[in-house]
C-alpha cells in the first residue's frame, strides 16, 4: 500500500516539525544553567532615581585638567588618578562589572600608591569589563566609566 501525501498533509507535517523544533529550543534555553540571563542591577528602579547624581559626578570628572586613566598593565588593571590630586584625600570605590555574568562582579576600595591603584589579575578573566570609578576629593564627587576588554 502506497501512502499518498498531498500538499495539505505536507503543510501539517512541516508545521508540526517546526513547532517541535521551537518548543525543544525554548526548553533547552530555559533549562541550561550556562545561559542564565541576569539583570545589570536587581534594584533597577531605585538606581534610576539616582542617575542624575551620576551624570553630575561624570560632568565633574570631565572638567578636570587631567583625566583618570584605566588601562591594562603587566600585573593587572591599573587606575591612575590625576597628578594634581593629593592621594591622601582621594576616597572611593572601583566597580568591575562583567556584562555576561554578574556572579564575577566585584568592587575594590581605592588604595593608592603614587596616585596609582593596581587591581591584580586574580579576579579578572579575559573578556569585556565595565569599569566604574566613583571617588571623592575635597568634598567634590567624581565618576569615571569605561568599557574595556581584558
Amino acid at each position: 500500500m502506497k501512502i499518498k501525501i498531498n500538499w495539505g498533509w505536507a503543510m501539517v507535517i512541516a508545521m508540526a516539525a517546526f513547532m517541535t523544533f521551537i518548543l525543544q529550543y525554548v526548553y533547552r534555553t530555559l533549562a541550561d544553567d550556562t545561559l542564565e540571563h541576569h539583570l545589570v542591577s536587581e534594584d533597577y528602579y531605585k538606581d534610576e532615581l539616582y542617575y542624575q547624581h551620576e551624570i553630575d559626578k561624570m560632568n565633574n570628572a570631565s572638567k578636570l585638567k587631567e583625566n583618570l586613566v584605566v588601562e591594562r598593565g603587566d600585573e593587572g588593571m591599573q587606575v591612575t588618578f590625576p597628578s594634581d590630586m593629593e592621594q591622601s584625600k582621594i576616597t572611593g570605590i572601583v566597580y568591575f562589572q562583567r556584562p555576561s555574568d554578574n556572579r564575577i562582579d566585584f568592587k575594590k576600595e581605592i588604595v593608592l600608591d603614587k596616585n596609582t591603584m593596581l587591581v591584580v589579575d586574580d579576579k579578572l578573566i579575559n573578556g569585556r569589563w565595565n569599569v566604574k570609578v566613583d571617588w571623592k576629593y575635597d568634598d567634590q564627587e567624581y565618576m569615571f566609566k569605561k568599557n574595556l576588554f581584558y
